[in-house]
């Protein structure tokens, strides 16, 4: 990590000034032979000064020795999924500054600098390349329809949200990466990367970066309807997780009207007669109102669970230093923002 020089070299280049922010370009890969050289030759013209780093996850058609043969330091990681490839990234990696892209040459790696300089400029912990393209081959219809309706419902969930919360285009300070306990195993993460950052509410961007048609004879990984269904279980199980209280709450609310409604009839008759005709239906009202009761005592429990584990997370998050600590790149400001969102 780079940190304060000064007395170091005395009358050299760093004497009494901050070294620049070592930047570590990540690239989760299955099976991108075709795209990877270009995606790593990409990144490392846009950030002559950062690491590229491919992570390999069991392909079959020679990424890694591509990848290798462009320039970059390669790994490999046998749990197949994406969620494991990034667990193994932010775990192995050591940087202050992390740009992570997929592997397909999609997303445009000229960005790269005006993201990590909105990053510096304005301290942000994570920022979003919210893509936008003009080619209706990059992104399909399908993924454009799942993606506007899992962004609305995890704004309705948890109050925030970006504008595209599945774009694997993103940069990330070192307290983000270093606080973020990755649980998910597969295409979901980006899910769990957002909702992480909005339940810390850490200061984060978008930033709106061109997204391109995949290059021949590179095939998508995505199902839309599959991976759509993994995305939508993690939210409700983050939702269940971060917001127990309103998660059961619901629940025992369901329990409770239903018992409410049961109930209307057999008082009517008690107040009209003084007798309690139905006691199946009276035993079933009862059952109804202890299960609603529990549901909300649960809820009221682990509410103070989560409470204490945001706590341990946002100390974790606080134990590393901001990104605003290294100096901007003035040639970098005009560029900053006129992408900035």
């Amino acid at each position: 990590m780079a940190t304060e020089r000064s007395g170091e070299r005395s009358g050299g280049a760093w004497a009494g000034e901050i070294a620049p922010p070592s930047i570590a370009v990540l690239l989760p890969c299955y099976n991108e032979a075709e795209a990877i050289a270009q995606t790593v030759a990409g990144f490392r013209a846009a950030l002559p000064q950062a690491v590229v780093y491919v992570f390999d996850n069991n392909s079959t058609d020679g990424t890694d020795a591509v990848a290798a043969g462009a320039g970059a330091v390669v790994r490999k990681v046998r749990q197949q999924g994406k969620g494991h490839v990034v667990r193994r990234m932010f775990a192995d990696v050591d940087a202050d500054i992390y740009v992570m892209a997929d592997g397909d040459a999609t997303y445009d790696a000229s960005a790269a600098p005006a993201m990590v300089a909105m990053m510096l400029a304005e301290n942000f912990d994570m920022i979003v390349g919210a893509r936008k393209s003009e080619a209706e081959a990059a992104y399909r219809p399908g993924h454009r329809l799942g993606n506007r309706v899992l962004t609305g419902l995890l704004q309705q969930l948890f109050g925030r949200s970006f504008t595209d919360i599945l774009s694997g285009y993103r940069v990330f300070s070192r307290r983000f990466v270093k606080s973020f306990p990755v649980l998910s195993g597969g295409f979901e993460i980006e899910t769990e990367m957002s909702v992480h950052a909005l339940e810390l509410r850490m200061p984060v961007g978008e930033c709106i970066t061109a997204y391109a048609a995949r290059p021949d004879g590179s095939q998508s990984k995505l199902s839309t309807w599959r991976d759509g269904m993994r995305i939508l279980r993690m939210m409700i199980q983050l939702y269940r997780t971060e917001r127990p209280l309103w998660f059961f709450g619901a629940i025992g609310a369901v329990f409770a009207i239903a018992a409410g409604a049961l109930s209307l009839p057999l008082i009517f008759t008690y107040m009209e007669t003084g007798l309690v005709p139905r006691f199946p239906t009276a035993m079933l009202i009862v059952g109804l109102m202890i299960i609603a009761v529990l549901n909300f005592m649960c809820g009221l429990m682990l509410d103070t669970v989560t409470r204490g584990r945001l706590e341990v997370r946002r100390l974790a998050y606080l134990a590393h230093p901001a990104p605003g600590r290294f100096p901007l790149p003035e040639a970098l400001i005009v560029d900053m923002a006129s992408k900035a969102t």
